[in-house]
């Protein structure tokens, strides 16, 4: 970004004096980099492929664009692949003053169908619920100028492959099409070249990068003594914590033993209700729970501000989760820190994770107070050998067993 883009801000993009009085009244001011970069070219009518890490301000990037090109008479669709961001998505479109329906599962049938009688400028939806509104016959797809998948990369994750092809289908073939993404594997490549005319690419980090300000550290401890490891994190760092679990069963349980420990915790997972979810959410944002514990299905859901602290209390099971859970935190421009919890027997998962980031996760120099069963500093595990780690700065690794 010029010196110039950054004294002019959002002024330096072809965007209406009322969206900027918009933006200068929701106190944005400086575009991020995926705006800046995809902006122009969405407002031009292109198609776009934009890759950018989670927390990289996306939303925007094609909410203006919608803003600004819808005309009387035409509709936008956003696809989002949890709930949670589907809600977000709406709430950046009703601070742009555009009408919208939020079709998603879990939430009253009727209540969406309302909202779509009245015809919603844009619509935002999950793809299973999208599906059945179109099985119903209660959504008409035909007014649709412009369409965005939002967060693609996880919707072809979570198995919304099939029914994201049969919506692409029924849309006008004449439309603007724009596809948003972390990571960009060979099946969003494929989507693309199927469903995007002549798209520009935006990928203003690449694929795979972890936000530059969250500090990572790797604890390695054993599977017995996570708990206790997790207790005293929580102990040393002040503020908001975000806690990753693989399992809604472990999620739930971890809830339960953040609970004891007394602090107020909460969790989120698919076996949550939309109500529970939103509380359990908003719950979070508001500080009446300090650490929220979550599975990774609802990862790139959660935009809560200040979260101080991710923890990785189970190593996801894709590297690419990963990328999308610590960006959690750090947001916005904010320094952040992520924490994971590996044990010795991990080796390979860590591998991958260093592997998609392209370095090595810093060995954490956390100093565990010392417990019923001690605390022993082991030499370098056999999984970290010269040859694993050519660059090795830290020869020991900290265990507590």
């Amino acid at each position: 970004m010029t010196h110039t883009d950054e004294r002019q801000g959002f002024r330096s993009l072809p965007l209406s004096p009322k969206l900027l009085e918009t933006l200068d009244r929701l106190g944005f001011t400086t575009p991020t980099p995926i705006q800046q970069a995809a902006i122009g070219p969405a407002i031009e009518g292109r198609d776009l492929i934009g890759i950018a890490q989670t927390g990289t301000g996306k939303t925007l990037a094609f909410g203006l664009p919608i803003a600004e090109r819808l005309k009387a008479g035409q509709s936008a669709l956003v696809l989002a692949p949890t709930r949670e961001l589907a809600i977000q998505i709406q709430e950046v479109f009703d601070a742009l003053g555009l009408q919208t329906a939020l079709l998603i599962g879990g939430a009253n049938m009727a209540k969406q169908i309302a909202q779509l009688r009245k015809n919603p400028a844009v619509v935002v939806a999950t793809p299973g619920r999208l599906i059945d509104h179109i099985g119903q016959r209660t959504v008409r797809l035909d007014s649709t100028a412009i369409c965005v998948l939002d967060e693609a990369d996880r919707m072809l994750d979570m198995g919304f492959a099939p029914s994201v092809r049969r919506i692409l289908d029924k849309l006008p073939h004449k439309r603007q099409t724009m596809l948003f993404s972390a990571t960009m594997p060979s099946e969003i490549a494929e989507l693309a070249d199927q469903y995007l005319t002549d798209p520009i690419e935006v990928e203003v980090e690449r694929a795979g990068t972890a936000a530059a300000n969250v500090i990572q550290e790797l604890l390695l401890v054993h599977q017995e003594n996570k708990a206790n490891m997790l207790e005293q994190l929580l102990l040393e760092h002040p503020g908001s914590v975000l806690a990753f679990t693989r399992t809604r069963h472990g999620a739930r349980k971890l809830a339960k033993a953040v609970h004891r420990l007394g602090h107020a915790a909460t969790e989120i997972h698919a076996d949550k209700t939309l109500v529970q979810r939103r509380a359990a959410l908003d719950g979070f944002k508001a500080g009446r729970y300090r650490v929220l514990i979550a599975t990774d299905i609802a990862a790139r859901g959660i935009d809560v501000k200040d979260i101080s602290l991710v923890i990785n209390y189970d190593i996801p099971e894709k590297p690419e989760d990963y990328v999308h859970r610590i960006g959690r935190t750090g947001r916005a421009g904010a320094s952040g820190r992520a924490i994971t919890l590996a044990t010795p027997a991990q080796h390979k998962e860590i591998r991958n994770i260093e592997r998609l980031l392209r370095k090595e996760l810093a060995l954490s120099r956390h100093s565990l107070k010392p417990g019923p069963k001690g605390v022993v500093v082991l030499n370098t595990p056999k999984w970290h050998t010269s040859a694993d780690r050519p660059h090795e700065t830290h020869p020991k690794r900290l265990f507590a067993r």
